[in-house]
């Protein structure tokens, strides 16, 4: 077996950490031709990928150990054959003749992530419903109606049972979450940046947990994460901002530690809590900060020894096998932030009200600016999907 890749060698570290995979299954494969084509030893590269994931392997066999989509990623999959998409949902008009381009968006999206699913699901089966999720969002553009995300979380998760419905961090989220719950619907709080919004997630989840045994609810095939936005936290809200207005300078090192230190308060509050039963979910992650010319890890390095969720997309998932091999993992190096740092970072409102367990009412969370502009991306994205099929539709209309 050739050297380790950095991911297995991260696994070293804390056996029981999962990594997941950051788009649809389904472009899984044309990602992985494209890597073995800018790979220096294809050979190395291979054996590497193909120990994160084979269909040839035993289910038990993949390092992945679930998949986080959402409706970007999932156009990212009509993008990849786009005729052959275009004719699936030209029949899926002509067979309802259905001009709905909303229905059709949603009809399309469903069977985008029912087929990966179905690539998922021998690993569901084999872990014996511990492993092999993933997660289906709720439409990002309806984060403020709490009915609406309930009503497709339970479309979604009845496409298949390893179908887990990723649900935003908004006031109105957190209590679709609740409700979800209650109906054993495996759910992952997305769109969460704050101390704050993940004490509510957890609270959330405990409450439907509660709500579901009370009920006779069979949880057998339940799961929860949550997850924390890493480098969003860092460069879409307020950070380098306040900071710049108070004549504080941070470096990109300083605001990897800003997101890391919020993360590990949260891993520590989830471990102290004996109602809840899940894990913390780590994404948007980064290859930074360079340090003596070579680039870091720092969210994979700083946190190794965590019992929690890693889901790496496309993009960083090359970066890291491309140009990670230096890097090495010890639960002895991963640190807290230097008090130096904290000091400053606690200077800054925005971090000092993330980092704060009070910091902010669930009211609030709907105008943190970090949730809002990823909302708005997310909701972009979903739009450029709509409007694709809007064309077909109109197609048929003329």
């Amino acid at each position: 077996m050739t050297r380790k890749s950095v991911l297995e060698r991260l696994l070293d570290v804390q056996p029981q950490a999962e990594i997941w995979w950051d788009s649809s299954p389904l472009v899984f494969p044309g990602w992985r031709e494209k890597m073995l084509a800018k790979a220096e030893d294809r050979t190395r590269m291979a054996e590497w990928i193909d120990r994160l994931y084979s269909p040839a392997n035993r289910p038990e066999d993949n390092l992945f150990r679930g998949v986080t989509t959402n409706p970007r990623l999932s156009f990212d999959v009509v993008k990849a054959d786009p005729g052959y998409w275009t004719e699936w949902i030209d029949r899926t008009i002509q067979a309802g003749c259905c001009m709905d381009v909303e229905v059709v968006f949603w009809e399309t999206y469903k069977e985008i992530v029912k087929r990966g699913a179905r690539a998922c699901l021998p690993i569901y089966e084999s872990s014996g419903r511990r492993f092999g999720y993933i997660s289906g969002q709720t439409d990002p553009r309806i984060r403020h109606d709490a009915d609406r995300m309930v009503a497709q979380g339970e479309e979604l998760h009845a496409l298949s049972p390893n179908v887990m419905v990723k649900v935003p961090g908004t006031a109105e989220g957190y209590q679709a979450i609740r409700r979800l719950t209650a109906r054993a619907v495996p759910t992952n709080n997305t769109l969460a940046f704050v101390i704050p919004q993940f004490m509510e997630g957890i609270r959330s989840v405990s409450i439907g947990l509660k709500e579901a045994r009370e009920a006779g609810v069979d949880l057998a095939g339940w799961r929860s994460v949550i997850t924390f936005m890493s480098s969003r936290f860092g460069t879409l809200g307020d950070l380098q901002k306040q900071a710049q207005d108070l004549d504080i300078e941070l470096s990109e090192a300083d605001v990897r530690w800003a997101e890391i230190a919020v993360f590990k308060k949260a891993c520590r509050l989830m471990r102290e809590n004996p109602d809840y039963s899940g894990k913390m979910l780590l994404c948007s992650m980064r290859m930074s900060p360079m340090v003596a010319g070579r680039p870091q890890v720092w969210h994979l390095e700083k946190t190794a020894g965590e019992n929690v969720v890693y889901t790496c997309p496309p993009s960083f998932l090359e970066a890291l096998l491309l140009k990670g091999g230096h890097i090495e993992f010890s639960a002895l190096e991963a640190e807290d932030p230097p008090p130096a740092v904290m000091d400053k970072l606690l200077q800054v409102p925005y971090f000092e009200r993330a980092f704060r367990e009070d910091g902010y009412a669930v009211p609030e969370f709907n105008t943190h600016a970090a949730l809002v502009n990823t909302a708005r991306e997310f909701g972009a994205a979903t739009q450029v999907m709509v409007d694709f099929i809007a064309k077909r539709v109109a197609d048929h209309c003329g």
